[in-house]
């Protein structure tokens, strides 16, 4: 076949493709990209570091347990030394960013994740013959993505190998903007511990809080969020590489399996451990589903915080307006003036995403059979774009809105003063239905709990006051006189 002047012809199992010159990829590579023509998206970076890194550790550990052999391509002998020392000097260029151009594979793509894999075998394989002194275009070639590259291995056991790497390499990226926002709730928790406000529940008006409080709260449950997601991970450092196809090591080494953890932890620095059953490490998901769900748990409570910082700083002259939030862009098209909580809206929409991409995660998990789930493509697109928005999210929400809340004491305790329910004190002193008569007439009749409690005779003014204090409501206790 007469090769166009951009493009080259190469040759699969199912015969013949054009790839394009300059493309590193391969021709089962190519088939992918035309048979999957599905979002325009590829895969996240971790995705590929992930792979490129059991390539780089795979060449390693096969080299020292004598796997590569010789090849002789024409009048040059290429020792399997130097074949799979190019194999991982190519991986490492990979691992680096160098050919993130070259990984084109739609995530919506074949079962098991096949195409991925071999898209990075093949550019392995391609820049590996360029250090050997090979074009990419010439017919005889001594490394081989399927040979050298994908040797001991399978997809079915790197791909899940690959998920669980890929979501380590960016946990402490996720822990740190998770500690950042923490620390600026802890902050504003103690720059706001003296503004007493109202409580409110049902969106009714309840017993006096301090927004410090409020503020503490939040600061705490990213708190223990962060904990969920730093003991789900812990089961993604189980690693089953050395499965090969089934879970039986076929075609691997005896030694390969525990060779390979304790090179890819060397690799990576990650704590990563043998997993105690290679059958379950490549038939389950379920370690995935459990970090992906505990990513959802913090989602929930980011959406729920959001939506309370956008009820505290509503209006401002008809709504709350007990926070302020930074301006940092114009509101409206049309309102001259109106500035919108966009960071808490911006952080509700990236958290609703995070809650579908999960339900992805759950559902795809659960479709796996007998000795595969071939879902995995989808379960580590989801989970990479979980952990890559929900970083990028926690960045932006910290910096440009949570370090800039000022607080509103004026019209927080303006509402206060205006709450009825602050007679909740005085149970433990006139009883509840007393409390209920004294709460009613002070609604009625726009007056203070204080003055109507001393008009109908149930405390004197001393009594009242001593007990209505609304700091030491927010304190917890029963009320003086009881």
């Amino acid at each position: 076949m007469a090769e166009h002047q951009d493009f080259r012809t190469e040759k699969d199992s199912l015969g013949e493709i054009q790839v394009p010159a300059h493309a590193l990829w391969g021709a089962q590579t190519q088939r992918a990209v035309q048979n999957f023509p599905i979002s325009g998206m590829h895969p996240y970076p971790a995705f590929v570091w992930a792979q490129a890194t059991i390539k780089r550790a795979a060449a390693q550990v096969n080299l020292a347990l004598g796997q590569f052999k010789d090849r002789q391509i024409g009048d040059r002998t290429i020792t399997g030394q130097q074949i799979a020392q190019a194999v991982m000097d190519a991986a490492d260029e990979v691992i680096a960013g160098k050919w993130n151009d070259h990984f084109v594979v739609d995530p919506f793509q074949a079962g098991a994740g096949t195409s991925h894999n071999m898209n990075v075998n093949e550019v392995i394989a391609n820049r590996a013959n360029q250090m050997l002194g090979f074009e990419i275009t010439d017919l005889a070639k001594p490394v081989s993505a399927n040979d050298h590259v994908n040797m001991a291995q399978s997809t079915n056991d790197t791909i899940p190998t690959a998920i669980r790497l890929g979501c380590l390499w960016r946990l402490e990226e996720l822990l740190d903007a998770l500690a950042d926002l923490q620390h600026a709730f802890e902050q504003k928790a103690d720059e706001f511990d003296d503004v007493v406000k109202s409580g409110r529940t049902h969106l009714q008006d309840a017993v006096p809080v301090r927004l410090g409080q409020e503020f503490g709260a939040y600061a705490k449950a990213v708190e223990r969020d962060t904990d969920k997601i730093e003991l789900a991970a812990e089961g993604l450092r189980r690693l089953g590489i050395g499965g090969t196809a089934t879970g039986t090591g076929l075609n691997a080494h005896p030694d390969y399996h525990r060779q390979m953890v304790r090179t890819l932890s060397d690799l990576t620095g990650l704590a990563l451990y043998e997993s105690d059953n290679l059958f379950e490490s490549m038939q389950s998901m379920g370690d995935a589903v459990f970090f992906s769900g505990a990513i959802r748990t913090l989602a929930q409570d980011l959406a729920r915080i959001s939506n309370d910082i956008r009820l505290l700083s509503s209006g401002p002259s008809t709504g709350l307006d007990e926070i302020r939030l930074p301006a940092v862009q114009p509101g409206s098209s049309i309102m001259p003036g109106k500035v919108n909580p966009v960071l808490a809206e911006m952080m509700n929409m990236t958290m609703y995403h995070v809650m579908g991409n999960d339900f992805t995660v759950l559902m795809a998990g659960q479709a796996g059979q007998l000795e595969l789930n071939v879902m995995m493509p989808i379960i580590a697109h989801n989970l990479f774009e979980m952990m890559h928005v929900t970083i990028g999210a926690l960045k932006a929400y910290t910096t440009k809105m949570v370090a800039g809340i000022a607080a509103n004491r004026e019209k927080a305790e303006g509402w206060l003063a205006k709450n009825a329910i602050l007679v909740t004190a005085l149970n433990p002193i006139i009883g509840y239905l007393k409390g209920a008569e004294v709460a009613k007439k002070a609604m009625a009749s726009n007056r203070s709990i204080l003055d109507v409690v001393v008009e109908l005779g149930y405390m004197t003014e001393d009594e009242a006051r001593e007990a209505l204090n609304p700091r030491a409501m927010t304190e917890g206790g029963i009320a003086e006189g009881a």
